[in-house]
């Protein structure tokens, strides 16, 4: 069902668009405080948050921790070739589109109907080098060339829960095979008390690559609530200092745990594979509230 007009006609006092897609109900709600700016939600859940005027700007907090890696991974202005694996509302594919000028980026959505509704209501710059597939996250990643990419971001989310195929050993393997040596893999992960696939992850991160780091709330780090917490990997040194000092600067301020320090928080857990891969759990009713 639709209740408003297409984004780019919509009058002053905009009003919530409503539609089914593939994942279940999604919904575009303005945002009142920015001309043109709107929250995704699927299902009740939000997913992504995006102002056409100013894709530069990141107001989730791990969609900002986010951005931080996309910031540091390479020297300012530096155009990249990323991988989105999830797509949302293409938030993080506008902002490296604006602040990357030159960049070339590939979104693997698998939500179609999705996919057409953002295209529809938020429309990318006709000039930004988006392609969007519309399969599988990991059926995608099979399709990027081998050593292709700078960055490969994974953002995906079945409702509010990450697919078990894209949190193993071997889905790791297949993001090694398509960043380039000098690459960087990050992931939004989601958790909450007593953080087991938090720490498997870490985990299963740590069997693949030399350099780890995790940003999250420290009230989630303690287990205290359920939360996001973005890692980044590497084989390379990572920008840990930098990226701390700006993540304690954000409006939320975040907490990086890394080295030996990352490593006693896994706790003993070991890596995931295919054959024992679960979803990430389903967050409380009250996180959406």
């Amino acid at each position: 069902m639709r209740k408003s007009r297409n984004a780019r006609r919509r009058p002053a006092a905009a009003e919530a668009v409503v539609e089914h897609v593939d994942g279940g109900l999604a919904e575009l709600i303005p945002d009142r405080d920015r001309a043109r700016a709107w929250t995704l939600l699927i299902d009740g859940a939000p997913q992504s948050h995006v102002d056409l005027d100013d894709p530069a700007y990141l107001s989730f907090e791990y969609q900002r921790r986010l951005g931080h890696v996309i910031d540091l991974v390479a020297p300012q202005g530096k155009p990249l070739h990323v991988v989105h694996l999830g797509g949302g509302a293409f938030t993080l594919a506008r902002y490296v589109a604006a602040t990357r000028p030159r960049s070339t980026q590939q979104v693997v959505e698998r939500d179609a109907t999705l996919v057409q509704l953002v295209r529809r209501e938020l429309p990318l710059d006709p000039n930004a080098r988006i392609r969007v597939r519309s399969v599988d996250a990991r059926d995608g990643l099979a399709k990027v060339p081998d050593a292709w990419a700078d960055l490969v971001i994974a953002d995906v989310f079945s409702g509010a829960r990450t697919p078990a195929h894209l949190t193993s050993t071997e889905f790791l393997d297949d993001v090694r095979r398509a960043l380039r040596p000098s690459g960087v893999y990050t992931a939004n992960l989601a958790d909450g008390p007593p953080l087991a696939h938090l720490r498997g992850q870490i985990a299963t991160a740590a069997a693949r690559f030399a350099e780890l780091a995790l940003v999250a709330d420290p009230t989630v780090l303690r287990g205290k609530r359920f939360g996001n917490a973005v890692l980044v990997a590497a084989d390379q040194p990572l920008p840990v200092a930098e990226l701390t000092r700006r993540a304690a600067s954000d409006p939320h301020p975040g907490r990086v745990e890394h080295g030996k320090a990352l490593t006693d928080f896994t706790g003993g857990a070991v890596p995931v594979t295919d054959i024992a891969a679960v979803a990430s759990p389903a967050p409380p009713p009250s996180v959406f509230r």
